[in-house]
């Protein structure tokens, strides 16, 4: 488990357990509706140290999904090893073009990394966020979870920051 992130089992239970008391009223409730002994959910509290089963039966009753994603995003298989001019040119062509079609977006680099970009773009105004949502989610299911995209922010090659205004002027001027 990567532990540069907040999906460390102890902080994911924090967090499933208050999304679970929203849901349900006790905790003996919240087991009952995983399939998990109120014991194992009891002392889970002191050491928060499960099998996967049990923490994706209490994730899934809480209305949670666990995403599994790679703790070495590294250059070759998630994220281009290099963020060229011209590449970055294609990329901003990519995004002002308005096509969410999965199989052009992966001809464009790994899916991690275009989910990443889908996500950056679904968060801008003037691009269709249910759309480019939908699309991140195919390229990389769990790309748009916080958490995530969050992993992306870091590991990226490609800022936000400059990409988004870059690809509304071009969007403008097409």
């Amino acid at each position: 488990m990567n532990t540069s992130t907040s999906l460390q089992p102890g902080a994911l239970l924090k967090q499933m357990s208050k999304a679970a008391k929203a849901k349900f009223s006790t905790d003996a409730s919240w087991a009952a509706a995983s399939g998990v002994p109120k014991e194992t959910l009891s002392r889970l509290k002191s050491n928060p140290s499960c099998d996967l089963r049990t923490l994706g039966a209490l994730a899934e009753a809480a209305g949670y999904t666990l995403v599994a994603v790679p703790a070495g995003v590294g250059g070759d298989e998630h994220a281009p090893g290099k963020l060229g001019r011209d590449y970055e040119d294609r990329l901003l062509d990519l995004a002002v073009s308005g096509n969410v079609d999965p199989h052009v977006w992966r001809g464009y680099g790994p899916g991690f990394f275009m989910g990443g970009l889908a996500v950056a773009l679904a968060s801008s105004r003037g691009f269709e966020r249910e759309r480019y949502l939908r699309l991140a989610e195919t390229l990389h299911p769990g790309v748009s979870t916080p958490d995530v995209f969050g992993m992306w922010l870091k590991k990226s090659k490609v800022r936000p920051s400059r990409f988004l205004p870059m690809a509304k002027r071009r969007r403008r001027l097409a």
